[in-house]
């Protein structure tokens, strides 16, 4: 079989990946999620084979993965993550999956950086850029803890699927419910990888990222996006509407983060402007390929095939987005966008414009139409089987996070 890709997700990111690279000949499989996500890219007519992810310890499924090439014949295959612990599983193994697979990360000396929001803020600090007020505490408690409401907690790491880590971070109002909430993420993580960080206010208008395709710590292509919208509104889980735009801040921002990782693959840096003195802070550093990375589709950096084109030895010519082009997830921008019409946070002909092309919809696409046409039934199944799940399960384990 010809040099292809196995894509370790069948998620919307997968499914963009696997568009991307399908589209000019690549053969791409994909693992299945392992985390109960909706696997839309089993559905795409750009993938050839969907395969099981491998279960137990990451040596493992590091074993599990080669004994799969093996048997698949995918010798020379790329492996392209597009979950944090599938890139550090990547990375922390490359010696072991480099003779069989290429690797779309860098070694974990360099990944770690990245991988770890602590280490993240350390590479601010060193190069003067700003982030938001955080604290690590020892596991003792909150009660002597000095801060203003409200915080969120967030983990530093995510090395396993949990509560808190599906929901990215979880929003406080005062002490009682942060005891309450700490002794709830002590219940999944070491209190060492536990994060209480202010929680910057602003809406989508302050949430801005700089995202690009490194070679070595050097920008191959870029593009700098506000987060217009995203779920929930204050810290994104997900974005739902993203807008590529000219903001040389972020742009240099990003670009000073990303030399001083010495970074090669796809890498999303997650910004955000306070407004109460306008300083941009940094928020987050994600080194593989994030929820709207199609949008450079649209605008001139299609980073799926520009990764596969670098990690070929066809180094692209270094190329930055066009400002004004649109990313939508209608399945999870619809009511995203209908809480801020009925807030009037949002005009109707301002959201009527949004529409506008060149605009590119997360999960449906002319020339591969069912997963978006899948998506929404596939959601109220996954509902189903959660809200299933909650009835059944010890509650710590299911804990709300609104």
């Amino acid at each position: 079989m010809s040099d292809g890709a196995l894509v370790l997700a069948s998620d919307y990111r997968g499914l963009g990946v696997a568009q991307s690279l399908g589209r000019h000949g690549v053969p791409v499989m994909v693992l299945d999620e392992p985390d109960g996500s909706v696997p839309l890219a089993r559905y795409s007519r750009y993938v050839k084979k969907v395969l099981p992810f491998p279960p137990g310890s990451e040596s493992a499924q590091v074993e599990s993965l080669l004994e799969l090439g093996e048997r698949e014949g995918l010798r020379g295959w790329t492996l392209i993550p597009t979950r944090d612990d599938a890139a550090a599983l990547c990375s922390r193994y490359l010696d072991d999956l480099r003779p069989f697979f290429r690797l779309s990360v860098p070694s974990w000396d360099v990944l770690r950086w990245t991988c770890d929001k602590r280490l993240g803020y350390q590479l601010a600090a060193e190069v003067g850029i700003p982030y938001p007020r955080t604290w690590e505490l020892d596991g003792s408690g909150v009660d002597g803890l000095d801060c203003e409401y409200p915080v969120i907690i967030k983990p530093s790491v995510k090395r396993d699927v949990n509560a808190l880590t599906v929901a990215k971070a979880w929003r406080v109002e005062d002490r009682a419910a942060l005891r309450r909430r700490y002794d709830a993420a002590l219940t999944f993580m070491d209190p060492s990888e536990i994060l209480i960080q202010e929680l910057i206010p602003g809406g989508g208008d302050c949430q801005l990222s700089f995202a690009a395709l490194a070679d070595g710590g050097r920008p191959v292509a870029s593009l700098v996006a506000r987060r217009t919208r995203q779920f929930p509104m204050d810290f994104g889980r997900a974005s739902t509407f993203v807008e590529t735009i000219d903001d040389p801040e972020v742009a240099e921002f990003g670009t000073r983060l990303l030399a001083r990782t010495r970074h090669t693959g796809v890498i999303e840096i997650e910004f955000k402007r306070d407004p109460r003195a306008r300083v941009l802070k940094l928020l987050d550093l994600n080194p593989r390929v994030w929820g709207w990375h199609t949008l450079g589709r649209r605008a001139g950096t299609d980073f799926s095939w520009l990764l596969w084109r670098l990690l070929h030895r066809d180094v692209p010519q270094p190329t930055q987005a066009r400002s004004g082009a649109r990313w939508m997830w209608l399945a999870a921008d619809i009511p995203i966008a209908a809480r801020e019409l009925l807030g009037q946070r949002l005009g109707v002909r301002e959201y009527i414009r949004q529409f506008r092309r060149p605009v590119e919809f997360g999960t449906l696409t002319l020339d591969d139409p069912l997963p978006g046409l899948a998506e929404l039934p596939l959601h109220l199944v996954g509902a189903a089987r959660r809200r299933l799940r909650r009835d059944t399960e010890p509650a710590a384990r299911w804990l709300p996070v609104t």
